[in-house]
């Protein structure tokens, strides 16, 4: 079967979205985050695809090796193009200060025309030997801010190849058209004041047309003493409007609450995000917690999720299709709200209760009412496929399990996933 790049996703008429890899080799001894695996250099350029309606999926065999990069996002995201192939500028920073100076620039000189940061900095997170110690610091964020008078979109975040940054993104507003690939995040200060990824709407106006893809975010599963459920909270949140994302080949590992969805039950605008071939490990819960709007999970590894997984609240829907589970507790649910929310499980690795012991699934029942387990693995609603609206190719979780973990992440070079 051909690469899961080969079937791409589209970005605007005339436009190509800015997906060059910052070079090749692994993320080094300042990374310990990161991906292990190097996976080789790609040419970002040379995929191709289209959005087209509906979708695909296979079988598939379980052989899998490095395919090139995709030249654009797949999914709801796929109108996201960035800088573009050609931004009119183009700006190295080191440091959170200078990224903030040229986002504070940009926006000065307009803010439409096309930033492309090259972000090169390092950061030992060795050198943080309790990680406690995060959460009683101040946030440090880099804000990407559109106001109502002040637009600010088409812009690229690239991490080069051994860069480590110990900052969050913040999103917000009129915000839009925005990448940000290849970037290694970890041990973020500031609690629950500080996302690594937050993407959030105001009265500017909501942020649409998101691809976060190829990075490497983690933190800690400590629990530390006076931080509450805080330590570490939000590592990619899309709230209050924001929607048109692609969550996709990231490695999302050692963390407490990933994925936030809709800031409150009363957040029920229509979101829609794609998570496709992210790597899931070592997390405590919310991959992703959804409340309303649609979300499609595809080819994603589900491994050692310790609380619970994909949370579908508030009448959302969940297309769950081709994914791997293994030791896994709760990992389809919904729980924790004034209303279900509704899953199609489609061609994932387990096909039914009888699958739960192989693979290490176990339930836990849920104090609030009302509440539901996929512990039957059957489907609670089909997902409406005139909601999706974009091609794809899922392919089989059996490829995903052999695969996925050495080409998820940053560090290599942008490869993808491919099965034959």
């Amino acid at each position: 079967m051909a690469a899961l790049a080969a079937c791409g996703g589209g970005g605007d008429a005339g436009s190509t979205s800015d997906g060059s890899s910052a070079g090749s080799g692994s993320a080094g001894a300042t990374n310990p985050g990161g991906s292990s695996s190097s996976g080789g250099t790609a040419d970002a350029g040379s995929g191709s695809g289209n959005a087209g309606s509906g979708g695909s999926s296979s079988a598939g065999g379980g052989n899998a090796n490095a395919g090139i990069a995709e030249a654009g996002a797949i999914g709801y995201g796929a109108a996201t193009t960035g800088a573009g192939s050609s931004p009119l500028n183009l700006v190295s920073v080191a440091s959170l200060a200078e990224a903030q100076a040229a986002i504070d620039s940009y926006q000065k000189a307009g803010g439409t025309n096309g930033l492309k940061i090259t972000y090169t900095g390092a950061f030992n997170f060795a050198s943080i030997t309790d990680p406690c110690t995060q959460f009683k610091l101040s946030a440090q964020t880099l804000e990407i801010k559109g106001e109502s008078n002040k637009p600010l979109r088409n812009i690229s975040i690239i991490g080069a190849d051994g860069s480590a940054a110990n900052f969050g993104i913040h999103i917000v507003g009129s915000a839009s058209n925005i990448i940000i690939r290849n970037m290694t995040i970890g041990l973020t200060p500031g609690g629950g004041d500080s996302d690594i990824v937050g993407v959030e709407g105001s009265s500017a106006g909501a942020p649409s047309n998101i691809w976060i893809d190829h990075n490497t975010f983690f933190t800690s599963l400590a629990e530390c003493s006076g931080a509450g459920d805080t330590e570490f909270d939000g590592m990619l949140d899309f709230k209050k409007g924001a929607t048109n994302v692609t969550v996709s080949y990231n490695y999302l590992h050692d963390h407490h609450k990933v994925s936030l969805n809709g800031y409150s039950d009363s957040d029920t605008a229509e979101r829609l995000i794609t998570f496709h071939h992210n790597v899931f490990e070592n997390l405590g819960s919310r991959t992703p917690l959804q409340r309303a709007g649609y979300s499609h999970l595809f080819n994603n590894l589900f491994s050692s999720i310790l609380t619970s997984g994909i949370n579908v609240r508030m009448g959302g829907y969940s297309l769950i299709e081709g994914n791997y589970f293994e030791n896994a507790k709760n990992p389809v649910t919904s729980r924790d709200s004034s209303e279900l929310g509704y899953w199609e499980l489609l061609n994932n690795n387990i096909s039914g209760p009888g699958d739960f012991k192989t693979y290490g699934i176990t339930w836990t029942s849920s104090d609030a009412s009302p509440s539901k387990n996929a512990d039957d693995w059957t489907t609670t609603k089909t997902f409406p496929r005139e909601k999706l609206g974009y091609a794809y190719t899922a392919q089989s979780p059996a490829c995903v399990k052999r695969g996925l973990k050495a080409v998820a992440g940053a560090g290599t070079g942008m490869a993808t996933l491919s099965c034959n």
